[in-house]
C-alpha cells in the first residue's frame, strides 16, 4: 500500500514552498489588468464592405492589438471596440491599417480616449463577497453532511484550505506569467478561478466521502491507517477524472485559440493543484489536526 499519509511532512514542505512563491510574485508583480480591468480606449467603426468579427479580431492581432474586445452591434459592419488606451496619432494608425485590409470606413469613426473600466471596484468587491459567502457555504455544508463524523467542522475547514491553496497557485502562476510573457487577466480568468474553486471542493468531498466511509466500516483501525487507505482506494478514481478533464482543457487550448486562453490555462494548473491538494493535502490536515487533538487530551 501506497504511504501517501506517512509523506505528509515532505507535501507540506513542497506546499509550503510553491505558496511562498506565489505569494512573493504576487507582492513583487502584482496581476496585470487587461482591458476589461483598466480603463482605455473605445472606437466605434463600420466599413463600406461587409466584414465578419473574426476576421477584425485577427486584423487587430496583426497590428499589435491582441488584448482588444470587439463587440458587433449591427449587421453589416458596425462594430465596437475597445482597446488600451490610445493617442490621437495611434488612433489614425489604427484607422489606416483597418482600412488597408478591409476598405474604406463608413463615415466617421466614433473614438473616446477615456472611458472607465468595464468592471468596477464595486463589481470586483461584489465578486470577492460573493466568493467569501461561497467559501463560507462549502464549510457548512460539508460540516452538515460529515455531522455524523467526531468535530465535522474539520472536514470543511480542510477543504477550504484546500481549495484557498489552489485559487492562489493558480494567481500566482498567472502573476509569474504576466511578468515574464506579459499575460493580462481578463473576464475567462474571472471564470476559471471560478470554476477551480468548485473541481477543488468536489474532488476534496469525494476523498473525505470515503474516509468516512471506512471509519465507519473501520472503527478499530487507527485514523491515520484509515485515512491512507481510503486515499489508496479513491487515487485511481481521482488520477483519471483529472487526466481526462485535462485531456479536454488541452485539446479547448490547442484548437480553440486566444479566445479562451486564460480560461484554458487557469482550468489546467487549477485542476493539477486541486488533484494534489485533495490527495496529498486535505486528508494530511485532516490526520495533523486528529493527532495533535489526541496528544493535548493524554498531556492533560
Amino acid at each position: 500500500m501506497f504511504d501517501i499519509v506517512g509523506k505528509r511532512r515532505l507535501f507540506f514542505i513542497i506546499t509550503a514552498v510553491v505558496v511562498l512563491v506565489c505569494i512573493v510574485s504576487l507582492v513583487t508583480f502584482g496581476l496585470r489588468a487587461g482591458v476589461e480591468f483598466s480603463s482605455g480606449s473605445t472606437m466605434t467603426v463600420s466599413f463600406e464592405e461587409e466584414v465578419k468579427q473574426g476576421e477584425l479580431e485577427e486584423e487587430l492581432v496583426s497590428l499589435g492589438y491582441d488584448g482588444a474586445i470587439v463587440q458587433q452591434f449591427t449587421l453589416g459592419g458596425g462594430f465596437l471596440i475597445r482597446l488600451p488606451r490610445l493617442s490621437s496619432g495611434e488612433k489614425d494608425e489604427l484607422e489606416e491599417g483597418l482600412t488597408a485590409r478591409f476598405g474604406a470606413l463608413e463615415g466617421e469613426s466614433a473614438f473616446e480616449k477615456d472611458v472607465d473600466p468595464i468592471i468596477a471596484a464595486e463589481t470586483t468587491q461584489n465578486a470577492a463577497i460573493a466568493v467569501a459567502v461561497a467559501a463560507v457555504g462549502i464549510l457548512l455544508y460539508i460540516a452538515w453532511a460529515f455531522r455524523r463524523m467526531p468535530n465535522p467542522f474539520r472536514y470543511g475547514t480542510c477543504a477550504i484550505i484546500a481549495l484557498l491553496h489552489d485559487t492562489l497557485v493558480a494567481l500566482g502562476a498567472f502573476s509569474i506569467l504576466g511578468a515574464t510573457m506579459g499575460w493580462e487577466i481578463d473576464l475567462s480568468f474571472v471564470i476559471g478561478i471560478l470554476a477551480v474553486i468548485g473541481y477543488s471542493v468536489n474532488n476534496t468531498v469525494v476523498v473525505f466521502d470515503r474516509i468516512r466511509e471506512n471509519l465507519t466500516r473501520e472503527g478499530r483501525a487507527g485514523f491515520e491507517t484509515t485515512v491512507n487507505s481510503s486515499l489508496v482506494e479513491t487515487l485511481s478514481r481521482s488520477l483519471n477524472t483529472s487526466l481526462t478533464t485535462l485531456f479536454v482543457v488541452l485539446a479547448l487550448l490547442l484548437f480553440v485559440g486566444t479566445s479562451i486562453q486564460n480560461f484554458a490555462v487557469v482550468l489546467l494548473i487549477g485542476i493539477i493543484a486541486g488533484t494534489y491538494s485533495s490527495l496529498c493535502i486535505a486528508p494530511a490536515l485532516l490526520v495533523v489536526w486528529r493527532n495533535r487533538e489526541r496528544r493535548r487530551a493524554a498531556a492533560q
